[in-house]
Parts: C-alpha cells; sequence; structure tokens
C-alpha cells in the first residue's frame, strides 16, 4: 500500500507539470504535453475513454478550441509515490453556455512515473453541463431536488 507524501516531503516533478499544464488551458502547449504524459497514457472522464498521446492531445486541443476560457484552482491533494489524487474547482466559459463563467468541482486521478500513464477526471457532468442548458437544465435540477428531499 502506498504511503501517502506528507507535507515536509517532496513531492513528485510530474505532479507539479500536471499541475501547471492545467492551471490555465486556453491553449495547449504542445511542448509542456510531452513533459507530462506517457506515450501509452490512458485518459478517462465521464464522456471519453482515450488511449494514446495523440488522442489526448487531439482532444485537448479540440476543447481549447471551443472555450472562452478555462482554468483550474487547485483545491486539496493527496500524493503518494506513484498516484496523486486532486481535487479542483474548474472554471470555464463556453459560448454555448452564455457570458457567464461556470464552476464545476472535480478530483482526478493520476497515476505515474517519469509521466502520468492513468488519468481519470471526475466530475458531476450534469453540473458542468445539463443543469445550464434551456429544457435539459431545469428538468435535471428538479430531478436533483427530487432525489434530494
Amino acid at each position: 500500500m502506498d504511503t501517502p507524501v506528507l507535507q515536509s516531503q517532496t513531492k513528485p516533478a510530474v505532479v507539479d507539470r500536471f499541475k501547471r499544464f492545467y492551471r490555465d488551458l486556453s491553449s495547449v502547449r504542445v511542448n509542456e504535453f510531452s513533459k507530462v504524459y506517457a506515450e501509452n497514457i490512458i485518459f478517462r472522464d465521464p464522456v471519453h475513454e482515450l488511449r494514446g498521446a495523440g488522442d489526448l492531445l487531439g482532444y485537448l486541443e479540440g476543447l481549447c478550441e471551443r472555450v472562452e476560457l478555462c482554468q483550474f484552482e487547485y483545491l486539496d491533494e493527496l500524493i503518494t509515490e506513484n498516484k496523486a489524487y486532486i481535487k479542483w474547482n474548474m472554471n470555464f466559459r463556453h459560448p454555448s453556455l452564455g457570458k457567464e463563467v461556470h464552476t464545476v468541482r472535480g478530483m482526478s486521478h493520476i497515476e505515474f512515473g517519469d509521466h502520468i500513464h492513468y488519468h481519470e477526471d471526475i466530475y458531476d457532468l450534469g453540473e458542468m453541463l445539463y443543469e445550464h442548458l434551456p429544457l435539459l437544465g431545469v428538468a435535471t435540477r428538479y430531478l436533483k431536488r427530487r432525489l434530494a428531499a
């Protein structure tokens, strides 16, 4: 079993590179991407499962073309020798969701050696997307309220 990294210990450099890479994702910096991810990266989120650096890079480049703003605020982290769990708020603005900045809370689970070979993002897709669409938003918020009662 992995032992959590204590605050006094130095965290792996790849974790710092990962957080720097995503802090402001207004454009993909390809030279930094290759310093963060292994060629055989497996990436998962509520919508995708991608395999390989080329597929992930293409996905991120497409994402950056569609959003007007995408910044991550890091809230907490748990780091072991070869894994990290990083809690974040993603602040984003997408032209199809209006002019306001939306915030979604999530967590990234990464596994690494010198580079990240597994990356999974966990977040509420409804909070990110469905709640901001006119008809779906009303239905999604209604269902959430009903389930919470």
